[in-house]
């Protein structure tokens, strides 16, 4: 066999190591029209690609979790991805599952076609093979692909490379990934990539995907948004008119009307009204789990605004804080938070969340928070751990500054409002519509502002959805959003005042 000559050498490596360069020199895939073509990564094909590799240059693995809106190349990336893998690397194994057969058929068909015209110099030499099974003698590897039904799927396999697809719609989700996350082992090289469009709340996938922007798994969460892709654009027709909705919608993510367009033309058509189009089509991962059966009492586009506004911070500061229920089952579980954070005026920030702090701990962050930002209130919530934090506070001699708030209470504005909570928590909603307005640019923050129904009782009061009722659809505790509304508690006046029984509607805070 003759040796390479260096030239050849450089080229064999380049196409080893760089991905994209050998994704569009030796895989094709089947494009919309029919046509095979080279595959070239398109915008978001391309960062996740980036993400995927910065993760990995960090821990020497890839555990990562994919929030799309449809048909945007994310699977064909993945098999694209794996195939080179294993067609490189030996003793690589590859287990791709998805939501059903006929999605399974279809992958495994891409990972035949990118061997069919992978180059013959470069082509791994196939071995046995099945209708479930994909191997090679040289590199000693393969792949093997399956379908989410029966249970425990993959618990027999050692695995070193994962691809779950449209991991939301699994039959028997948390046992498939038991069962999967047993069988790859925690070592360099190992990959495991879970994807999949947004099926509401409370699924396999809405749990992970909240767990990993908390921080709380080892996943990194990787959301796409519908307008990465190229194609959705529409040719503008004559006298092309935006309504002001468009028009904010273009201010906020900087799209062209070709994309305003398309977006029209797509939210008409029969199945994709609104709530539709968001689910399907998301432009951030909170309108992504947007699920029907009530009005959400502050609106995402709201809060997506005030994520990119750049607002001052004047005149009276507050510290809301939202401590974890005192539950011992709920210690040590993605539940609960106590969460904290910063408003002064126009403009929040300073938001950090703990889960597992006992009331010593976080009475020790309270205090250095407060020397570091002397605000004119502490607001707590009292249920909880809150009644004990609120005691220690005081008898450290914060008690000027401290201010117990009930939840459940009588609010100010007791004819309009059930209780304190859809107080506090509409004249939140009040806030965010009236920009300037700005809070932390955080998904989970967004997430919890987002998640409570609204209503209104017998005596045509604002109600807010209680926590076990959101908590039975399987939405958490909004614990960020409580701990904004806190700050709401009562009119801005500075430290030292008698706030007393005090409403007024014109205070602007």
């Amino acid at each position: 066999m003759a040796l390479m000559t260096e030239k050849e050498l450089e080229i064999r490596l380049k196409l080893k190591r760089d991905f994209p360069h050998y994704a569009y020199k030796c895989l094709k895939i089947r494009a919309k029209s029919g046509d095979i073509v080279n595959f070239s990564l398109n915008k978001a094909q391309l960062y996740l690609h980036e993400k995927l590799e910065e993760q990995k240059r960090k821990t020497g693995r890839v555990r990562a979790i994919i929030l799309k809106g449809r048909q945007q190349g994310l699977s064909t990336y993945v098999g694209g991805r794996f195939y080179h893998i294993v067609s490189h690397r030996t003793g690589y194994r590859a287990f791709i599952l998805t939501h059903m057969q006929s999605a399974t058929d279809n992958l495994f068909e891409m990972v035949k076609r990118y061997h069919t015209y992978c180059p013959i110099v470069v082509r791994a030499i196939e071995g046995a093979n099945s209708s479930k099974e994909f191997n090679f003698i040289s590199p000693e590897s393969g792949y093997k692909v399956g379908t989410a039904g029966s249970k425990g799927i993959g618990r027999s396999s050692t695995i070193q490379i994962f691809h779950g697809s449209e991991v939301a719609l699994w039959e028997n989700g948390a046992q498939h990934l038991d069962g999967i996350m047993q069988s790859i082992p925690r070592t360099e090289g190992t990959e495991i990539i879970l994807e999949s469009t947004a099926q509401g709340k409370g699924n396999i996938f809405y749990d992970l995907w909240k767990e990993a922007i908390d921080g709380t798994n080892e996943f990194m969460p990787v959301f796409i948004p519908w307008f990465w892709s190229d194609e959705y654009r529409e040719a503008l027709p004559e006298n092309f008119l935006m309504t002001e909705e468009e028009t904010e919608y273009q201010r906020l993510y900087n799209l062209d009307k070709e994309q305003i367009n398309w977006r029209r033309i797509t939210t008409n058509s029969s199945n994709l009204k609104d709530l539709g189009f968001k689910q399907e089509y998301p432009s951030n991962p909170e309108e992504a789990f947007i699920v029907t059966g009530g009005n959400c009492i502050i609106s995402s586009i709201s809060v997506e605004r005030a994520r990119k506004c750049p607002a001052n911070a004047l005149g009276v500061k507050f510290i809301g804080v939202d401590p974890a229920g005192g539950d011992p089952e709920n210690m040590g579980t993605h539940r609960d938070r106590t969460s904290i954070i910063i408003r002064q005026g126009r403009a929040a920030y300073g938001l950090q969340s703990y889960q597992n702090k006992d009331t010593m701990q976080t009475v020790g962050i309270l205090v250095n928070l407060i020397k570091k930002e002397d605000p004119d209130f502490v607001c707590v919530d009292v249920g909880g751990l809150g009644v004990g934090i609120i005691d220690r506070l005081r008898e450290l001699g914060y008690g000027k500054i401290i201010k117990p708030i009930n939840f459940g209470g009588v609010a100010l504005n007791e004819d309009r409002y059930a209780n304190k909570r859809a107080e506090i928590w509409s004249l939140m909603s009040d806030w965010l519509k009236e920009p300037p307005v700005s809070i932390p640019d955080s998904d989970s923050l967004h997430s919890d502002l987002c998640a409570p129904f609204y209503d209104a009782d017998s005596l045509g009061r604002v109600t807010l959805e209680r926590k076990e009722r959101m908590k039975a659809r399987g939405v958490r505790s909004p614990d960020e959003g409580d701990a904004l509304a806190l700050t709401f508690a009562f009119p801005a006046l500075k430290k030292n005042v008698n706030i007393g029984n005090i409403y007024n509607p014109n205070i602007r805070i």
